[in-house]
């Protein structure tokens, strides 16, 4: 619907855009603006802005899941509905799979209420109209897109490369499965109700002096304040890299030069020829990966700025472990012991001395 309104309406502008296959885009880009409207609607009626939070596991794979069947849709493309579904872009699908399972709270996330308390009315409604609703419906669609891309190329059977992507897909998966369950798990014992029965790796044998520090510092989050947030980054990176690894979009059985299909920039704009050079269009599948691990930069800095408020011993942790990888944890433990303040950090992020490196 938008973008037959976009064609009819602005006609030049179309040309320049030199959108091919609008059909295909249509139904996702149509859906992607309905649920903006709804999510902003349900925010003002209900007063809890992350109903986009309750959908976050579910839209990616759905949008991949369109892809990839698409050669089966009445409406795709002769040549895709003869090349069949990508045994590629199957597999990209079957690693979301485990992620649609993870656990989604109801509760408002604390820092859109914190934001909602700091800024005036208006001002809070174009953020959640603008950023909580419509931005973040993209972000998720665009998740799916390397599938789309996956979709378009010749079909063979999975090679190395996607074997190799597919393990790391389910290994990353799962790691972040328990970096949720072992914070889950903390929130929980900090609050008094123990569970019976803890994701493997997820009980880290908590003590009342880590009930006390106010946030998780141990079992994963003790190589990283956000191995939860790491992984998701890295997951959607390997998604991200089966189309960029396989072979070319522009050549083989789709012999129609497909690259043609993705969306140009104007005529008028000097970007236009470096983005459709042949040798940079093929990695434009890294777009949705990198807007996904910058919405979580400005996002996680965001959240330290609210925790680091409430607990004295998170500027202690934030110096000790790295807010991502583990490597800068490496680095900052080792200049921790270069400076000889090692022994007292550790003190104040791990009370129990049984829990010290």
């Amino acid at each position: 619907m938008f973008l037959t309104y976009l064609q009819q309406s602005y006609p030049a502008l179309w040309a320049n855009l030199n959108l091919q296959r609008q059909d295909v885009l249509e139904a996702p880009i149509d859906f992607v603006i309905l649920e903006s409207v709804v999510t902003f609607l349900a925010g003002e009626i209900t007063g809890n802005s992350s109903h986009v939070d309750r959908v976050w596991t579910f839209l990616p794979p759905l949008y991949t899941a369109y892809f990839t069947f698409l050669p089966l849709l009445s409406w795709a493309p002769p040549d895709l509905k003869t090349a069949g579904v990508s045994n590629r872009a199957l597999l990209m699908l079957a690693t979301q799979y485990r992620k649609f399972q993870r656990r989604n709270s109801s509760e408002e996330d604390y820092r859109w209420a914190l934001l909602r308390d700091h800024i005036p009315s208006v001002l809070y409604k174009l953020f959640n109209l603008g950023f909580i609703a419509f931005t973040q419906h993209v972000l998720l669609f665009a998740q799916g897109l390397p599938a789309y891309a996956a979709t378009l190329q010749p079909r063979a059977a999975p090679t190395t490369t996607d074997q190799v992507l597919f393990a790391l897909g389910v290994v990353t998966v799962l790691i972040q499965f328990t970096a949720d369950n072992q914070q889950w798990a903390y929130q929980n014992f900090k609050r008094g109700n123990k569970l019976e029965k803890p994701w493997p790796f997820a009980d880290c044998n908590w003590t009342e002096l880590d009930a006390k520090r106010g946030f998780v510092a141990e079992g994963l989050w003790s190589v990283s304040r956000h191995p939860n947030f790491l992984c998701e980054q890295l997951f959607w990176f390997w998604t991200s890299l089966y189309p960029i690894l396989g072979e070319p979009s522009h050549s083989g059985t789709l012999s129609t030069t497909p690259i043609s299909y993705y969306p140009r920039w104007p005529k008028s704009f000097n970007p236009r020829e470096l983005l459709t050079h042949p040798d940079v269009t093929p990695f434009w599948p890294l777009a949705s990966a990198l807007s996904i691990a910058i919405l979580f930069a400005a996002s996680t800095a965001f959240t330290e700025y609210v925790t680091s408020g409430k607990y004295v011993a998170y500027a202690f942790y934030q110096e000790r472990v790295g807010m991502f990888s583990p490597i800068t944890t490496l680095a900052k433990k080792f200049w921790l012991g270069v400076t000889g303040r090692l022994a007292t950090v550790d003190a104040v992020v791990w009370k129990d001395e049984k829990k010290r490196e």
